[in-house]
């Protein structure tokens, strides 16, 4: 039974009271308030009526929402989407591969032979070479093939599932590290470099991106006229031959590079791939993998840096031996900048190479440059000294000249046959010693101390460098003509030391470029 809203019974029941009391009324109010009754009666009832209406609209919206929310979540959970299908991949993954019915903690095949695993490498970059830690950076990718019979799994179609690195941590994978490594990373931008690829009959491709840092000796003895090989050598750390057996899966072409790999020193000459077998004493024998390649240095950066300044300080030296050796500031300073430019090369150059105990090649043109410059400073030294004890001697023969013009007169020439006067300065050569032969030798006297009718000697020349031999020849000279004169005593020229140095120095140098270039172009 349908019952009232509130509302409208508290309208009716002030309805009737209003109406009881106009019905008490009624005695008392005219005929004509009759008709007003009637109407107010109309109005309330109609009022009445419109707010139930109103009231039962309200609420009947409330009541449809909440029956359309509930419609459509109910339409919601009949039309939801399946679950992704990623999600649960995982699962089904471990179920398909039966990650979880077997150990992988022990190799495929295990108690029985061993397992080939074959190996292929993509060389991405060759970063860098230091000869200073002897090492050298590569980034490569490393592939390794092998099959485990425990992830075979059905497929219609024959394809095989790759997955990212979260799944080898569930599976066994060969443990292959780097011989000699000093750092090495697995690259993880964005995520870690791995791959792992199961087909359905449990082959396996296992594929990382790696970046190592791995030791080289090199042989500088032929620095910078060198070639050098260095090794990346591959092993696996737990296994022996025995249990697994490492290999290069196409031979030589299981090493592949990028054509575009350059280095500012080198010339990349070779790659190659070689294996051998590597015995630890306390753990047996196990299969190495190498991957060479060799290395030939660009010398034309050397040639800029070391040898040309080398080279042009050596000839920058020679200069000094056409500076007049009374020019002593000028070719000491010379010889001095010419000596510390080719230590500061000498330093410049071993800063950059490793302390070894053998001597490089660059080693021998340096310091061979470098006796060259110092022996260039010797030189003048040389000069610089017979110069000083040629001019004592002179300095001694002219004083001892003046004392005897003093204690005696000049000779009487009268009654010779002949006289002859002659000037001898610094230049003289043996020739003109043995010109001398057949004169009888008189007193030597000054050029101050003796006056001379006719003198041939310049006024211009400076006082003492030159010496006035007055001899006299006799009919006797005949007798000691070769004999010679004993008594005069001459003093080498001290220029001559200059005069083959300039000579000397350049053949030595160029004969020893010669040798050093073809000794070692030709080895080379």
């Amino acid at each position: 039974m349908r019952t009232k809203p509130r509302a409208c019974r508290s309208t009716e029941r002030g309805f009737w009271s209003h109406l009881w009391n106009f019905r008490l009324a009624r005695m008392t109010m005219p005929y004509l308030t009759k008709p007003l009754f009637l109407f107010f009666c109309l109005v309330v009832t109609g009022e009445c009526r419109n707010h139930g209406h109103r009231l039962r609209r309200w609420t009947g919206t409330v009541e449809t929402a909440k029956h359309g929310t509930e419609t459509a979540n109910h339409g919601t959970s009949l039309t939801k989407k399946p679950p992704d299908v990623t999600k649960n991949r995982k699962l089904k993954t471990e179920q398909l591969l039966k990650v979880d019915d077997h150990d992988f903690t022990m190799r495929p095949a295990f108690g029985g032979p061993a397992i080939p695993v074959g190996v292929d490498v993509q060389v991405e970059s060759l970063d860098s070479i230091s000869e200073v830690d002897m090492d050298f950076t590569m980034t490569l990718y490393l592939r390794h093939y092998w099959k485990d019979e425990r992830l075979t799994f059905t497929s219609s179609t024959n394809k095989s599932m790759t997955f990212d690195g979260r799944l080898v941590k569930k599976i066994w994978v060969p443990d292959v590290f780097f011989v000699h490594s000093k750092r090495s990373f697995i690259h993880d931008t964005t995520t870690d470099n791995i791959m792992l690829r199961v087909f359905p009959d449990g082959h396996v491709l296992y594929s990382l991106r790696v970046t190592v840092t791995a030791a080289c000796n090199m042989d500088f003895s032929r620095f910078p006229l060198d070639t050098q090989t260095c090794s990346l050598e591959l092993e696996s750390y737990a296994y022996t031959d025995e249990d697994l057996m490492l290999y290069w899966k196409s031979g030589d072409e299981s090493l592949s590079t990028d054509d575009r790999i350059s280095l500012s020193q080198f010339l990349i000459q070779k790659f190659h791939t070689t294996s051998h077998l590597a015995f630890y004493s306390s753990t047996g024998w196990y299969n190495r993998l190498y991957i060479n390649f060799t290395l030939r240095r660009h010398i034309f950066f050397f040639l800029l840096q070391t040898y040309f300044p080398a080279t042009l300080m050596v000839m920058l030296s020679w200069v000094s031996f056409w500076i007049d050796r009374r020019a002593v500031p000028a070719r000491v300073s010379l010889g001095i900048t010419t000596v510390l430019t080719m230590s500061t090369i000498i330093t410049g150059v071993n800063a950059s190479m490793p302390r070894v105990s053998y001597i490089k090649a660059v080693d021998i043109y340096l310091w061979v440059s470098f006796v060259f410059v110092f022996l260039s400073v010797l030189e003048y030294a040389a000069v610089n000294y017979l110069s000083t004890v040629q001019d004592r001697r002179e300095r001694k023969m002219r004083d001892e000249i003046r004392e005897r013009a003093r204690s005696q007169s000049l000779p009487c020439t009268c009654g010779m046959s002949q006289t002859r006067t002659m000037i001898l300065d610094g230049n003289y050569s043996e020739a003109d010693t043995n010109s001398l032969a057949g004169y009888t030798s008189g007193t030597m006297v000054s050029e101050e101390d003796v006056e001379m009718p006719h003198e041939v000697m310049n006024e211009k020349q400076t006082p003492g460098e030159h010496m006035v031999v007055h001899l006299s020849v006799s009919s006797e000279s005949t007798t000691t003509k070769k004999k010679g004169i004993r008594a005069l005593k001459i003093i080498q020229n001290t220029h001559a030391i200059d005069k083959y140095s300039r000579m000397l120095f350049p053949g030595s140098y160029i004969l020893f470029n010669f040798i050093y270039w073809c000794s070692y172009c030709i080895g080379a």
